[in-house]
């Protein structure tokens, strides 16, 4: 009995922190911002289906609209991502005016842009972190779902930000049944270059729907990677990403909840909100930034994230002794493989997911699709694959950036 229910005070409520959490807060504690669809890569498990600019995204006028209210928030720090954010004419902009409004960025890249000059920039600044994204701790690896040159792209950039003095910048990696065994090798490139390493989950989100059954971990990888993090978890970042293997037995360090609409969410490059970063779909959209209020009146009054900070009863999953700790798994995981928000997660280590996966419609109709998809296709696949990475100088010294209206992210640059 709690000392309120022994003095006949009203009972405060949860008293764990994750409890508080599932019931949201004034401000995300991370907040995603896609600043731009452009990219010069086409990697194939793309959760937002990058490639081309979208003409209407954010203004940097807008842009810095924003970052006001986060600084208003009081919001510590805000994920910036893309496509490629540094495709963005004024993303150096913006990154000077959010830290000068204490509002600390964290951008992941491909690394394409990050000179010797760059590095030396960033490491200057104590309230910008780095990303760099690999996905294969071996060239072949990697390129094979992120394009040809990617991986010496990615390496030189960590050369340059580890000469440049940065420390702990991350060396992000997406998990596949293709770079489950390398994990110690990701862990080996990390430690050479003065990084930490962190694993994020592959989900069937965006491109990554077309290959989540190709490239998502087996069930013994699974285990792999649960055995590997208490292993080595203490000193890996995960973002929480694998709270649904905490059903094998034993929590993983971190929440262990997906926090959509309630800790978490994305703003896209049109300034639209979602509940999830991973979750760009109509079912997950709570309002847009340009709207009257902005971003703050998104967060704190959408009926979506109302919804969602509701408490949650687990449905089919309720029943499950591990319920408590998986939480019933990932939201965009489930739906975007078709399958109920209240059933188990499709990689359900006790094998729930396989049973729902089975029992779907086999004519396609169960599982939904994104809307957006700012994809670069080729004629003759008639999908998208990865494009060969190898950028030279711009044609002449000193042109001017690529211009906002410009769609084409590789406007003024030369393929070698």
């Amino acid at each position: 009995m709690t000392d309120s229910a022994k003095s006949g005070e009203p009972d405060p409520g949860p008293s764990r922190l994750v409890d508080l959490f599932e019931y949201g807060l004034d401000a995300p504690i991370c907040l995603t911002w896609e600043l731009t669809y452009a990219c010069n890569l086409a990697c194939t498990h793309c959760l937002s289906s990058s490639g081309r600019r979208d003409p209407r995204e954010l203004t940097t006028r807008e842009a810095k609209t924003v970052i006001d209210e986060l600084e208003a928030m009081q919001v510590f720090y805000v994920n910036i991502g893309g496509g490629e954010p540094t495709l963005r004419s004024d993303f150096w902009e913006l990154l000077d005016y959010a830290t000068a409004h204490h509002v600390g960025v964290k951008f992941s890249t491909n690394g394409a842009r990050i000179t010797p000059e760059a590095a030396r920039r960033l490491a200057g600044n104590d309230y910008v972190d780095v990303q760099i994204s690999l996905d294969g701790a071996t060239a072949d690896v990697n390129d094979a779902v992120r394009g040809r040159g990617s991986y010496a792209t990615a390496v030189r950039a960590m050369e340059n930000l580890a000469d440049a003095g940065m420390r702990n910048f991350k060396l992000s990696v997406v998990c596949t049944r293709h770079n489950i065994s390398q994990l110690d090798r990701f862990r080996e490139i990390a430690d050479r270059h003065h990084a930490q390493l962190r694993l994020t989950r592959l989900r069937p989100s965006g491109r990554g729907a077309d290959v989540w059954d190709e490239l998502h971990p087996t069930g013994a990888q699974q285990r792999e990677l649960y055995d590997w993090l208490l292993a080595h978890g203490e000193k890996v970042l995960t973002g929480d990403s694998f709270f649904h293997l905490s059903a094998y037995g034993q929590s993983l360090p971190g929440l262990n909840l997906c926090g959509a609409g309630r800790v978490v969410c994305l703003i896209d490059p049109v300034g639209d909100v979602y509940a999830c970063p991973f979750a760009i779909h109509d079912e997950f959209l709570a309002g847009n930034v340009r709207e009257p209020g902005g971003f703050t009146e998104v967060w704190r009054a959408s009926e979506l994230f109302r919804e969602l900070r509701t408490p949650q009863h687990g449905g089919a999953c309720s029943s499950c002794s591990f319920y408590d700790t998986c939480k019933g798994g990932c939201m965009a995981a489930k739906f975007f493989t078709g399958l109920p928000l209240d059933g188990p997660d499709p990689e359900c280590v006790r094998g729930y997911g396989e049973e729902s996966l089975a029992r779907r419609p086999h004519d396609g109709t169960s599982v939904p699709r994104s809307p957006v998809d700012h994809s670069r296709r080729t004629a003759s696949r008639g999908r998208t694959g990865p494009v060969d990475l190898v950028l030279g100088r711009r044609e002449e010294p000193g042109a001017p950036p690529v211009s906002d209206c410009v769609e084409n992210p590789l406007a003024g640059l030369r393929l070698l």
